[in-house]
């Protein structure tokens, strides 16, 4: 495979069910990014990853599937771009080990998941600062340093609070590469879209699966109303203008508004249009751009056996250049065959 096309990856933690956050930030401009045949696109479902989190194996397989069916349903170039489960490459848990051998484990110490778990403790007052804490948990930057390293991915678009762990990855590779005398990886770069801000939940933190504020992408229509409206807004009467930046239901429109539609809305803020209908607006607005791919999805999802299909015929793909970076690098650290 050529390393003449920019190469992109992404992968989504497989914990949960995808919600309208999830889509904003990462799977729509991963998609768009699919269809660009400059681009050699590598999506993956990051179950590796999913162990870390969660310890129910319903749970993850489910989310597996969810998240599979998502990103087909939107249209994820699959031709086009390489799509596969993290966990049918055997070849990156194997580089993971390569890598954790020599990363330093001060550079670990410093990583954001790790320094909150410890702090948490601090704060609990418990003498183990480390409890709780899995070495899953404290090397799984090493982990994502394997899944961008093996497939030398030039961009990774990321939400801010991931830059990190790609300055890591960056890291990792340059050590690698100093020591075992070669060119062996390239250095990523973070992408971080300025216009897809983190999106705020229903109480207005960030939409996240721990803070159970989420609305799922494919949220049946009724289920997707009732959660609008239960999008936290103030208490301001109709007819006073209101404020489109500090609000969650206008930021969660304008993420999927084209800017013309977005400007229509904030002058309907700035004449102060009453909670109920902008609600009803917003609601209506969702409904009608996810009504196809929502019917794509539970298609999918009915036909688990096309999924599968789909995820080996990417996982060959991948493996294809897996096993060859792998060989190298084995021979590169004294691993090679004998003859």
């Amino acid at each position: 495979m050529s390393n003449a096309k920019t190469r992109v990856l992404t992968g989504i933690t497989t914990t949960g069910t995808p919600h309208l956050g999830n889509y904003v930030g990462a799977i729509k401009p991963a998609i768009e990014a699919s269809q660009d045949p400059n681009v050699q696109s590598f999506y993956f479902l990051a179950d590796y990853h999913a162990l870390i989190k969660c310890q129910d194996p319903k749970r993850v397989q489910q989310s597996r599937l969810e998240i599979a069916a998502t990103w087909l349903a939107l249209g994820l170039d699959t031709d086009n771009a390489i799509f596969y489960r993290q966990s049918d490459i055997p070849e990156i848990p194997e580089l993971m080990w390569m890598l954790s051998c020599v990363c330093a484990k001060g550079l670990m110490n410093r990583a954001h998941a790790y320094k909150a778990a410890v702090a948490d403790n601090e704060a609990a007052g418990n003498q183990d600062a480390d409890k709780g804490v899995t070495m899953g948990l404290f090397g799984y930057p090493v982990l994502m340093a394997a899944d961008i390293l093996m497939f030398n991915a030039n961009k990774v678009p990321v939400g801010r609070d991931q830059i990190q762990h790609i300055e890591m990855a960056r890291d990792i590779a340059g050590r690698f590469n100093h020591l075992f005398k070669g060119d062996y990886f390239v250095q990523p770069e973070a992408v971080v879209d300025e216009k897809t801000e983190v999106l705020k939940g229903l109480d207005g933190r960030k939409m996240s699966k721990s803070y159970d504020n989420t609305i799922p992408l494919f949220a049946p229509e009724k289920k997707l109303q009732k959660l609008v409206r239960k999008i936290k807004t103030n208490s301001l009467e109709p007819g006073e203008p209101k404020d489109p930046d500090t609000c969650t239901l206008f930021q969660i429109y304008a993420a999927f508004a084209s800017a013309e539609e977005a400007a229509a809305m904030r002058e309907q803020y700035a004449a102060g249009i009453g909670w109920g209908d902008a609600k009803n607006q917003v609601f209506d607005y969702l409904n009608t751009q996810l009504c196809e791919p929502r019917e794509r999805y539970t298609a999918l999802l009915e036909d688990p056996a096309h999924i599968e299909a789909v995820l080996q015929k990417g996982a060959e793909r991948a493996r294809e250049e897996a096993t060859r970076t792998i060989d190298r690098l084995r021979s590169a650290m004294g691993l090679g065959r004998f003859s």
